[in-house]
């Protein structure tokens, strides 16, 4: 009977872990994602806040990589098949010259093009 009492409680004690672990874990998580998402930051620039398209300042190395990567280039050479027209591409806020796209960060060319060009869904 002295292995089943310590079987037993050795469980609940497994489950009591497992369970405060999960706990803490979830929470952690929910107070995470109450973050408003903005960095306030100023020295935290927009990449699309740019005069010209071309203008890859406020876009870090990191993320040019990305974008060579991904074979962008400003100007398609498939006519039909373009950033303006592409399901990945974030049309320019009011204000901004360039959209961008949601697979890396910067201007975009509406002309542009991308190996992962995606039809937009009608």
């Amino acid at each position: 009977m002295d292995k089943e009492y310590s079987r037993r409680v050795f469980f609940k004690r497994c489950f009591q872990q497992v369970v405060g672990g999960s706990a803490l874990l979830a929470g952690s998580m929910f107070l995470g994602g109450c973050q408003s998402g903005e960095d306030s930051s100023p020295d935290q620039a927009d990449p699309l806040d740019v005069d010209s398209c071309d203008d890859l300042s406020k876009v870090s190395e990191a993320e040019l990589k990305k974008r060579k990567g991904f074979g962008y280039v400003e100007e398609t050479p498939i006519p039909d098949k373009k950033c303006e027209n592409c399901n990945l591409y974030i049309p320019p806020k009011e204000g901004q010259a360039c959209g961008g796209c949601i697979l890396f960060e910067g201007p975009v060319f509406e002309e542009g093009y991308c190996t992962y060009w995606a039809p937009q869904e009608t």
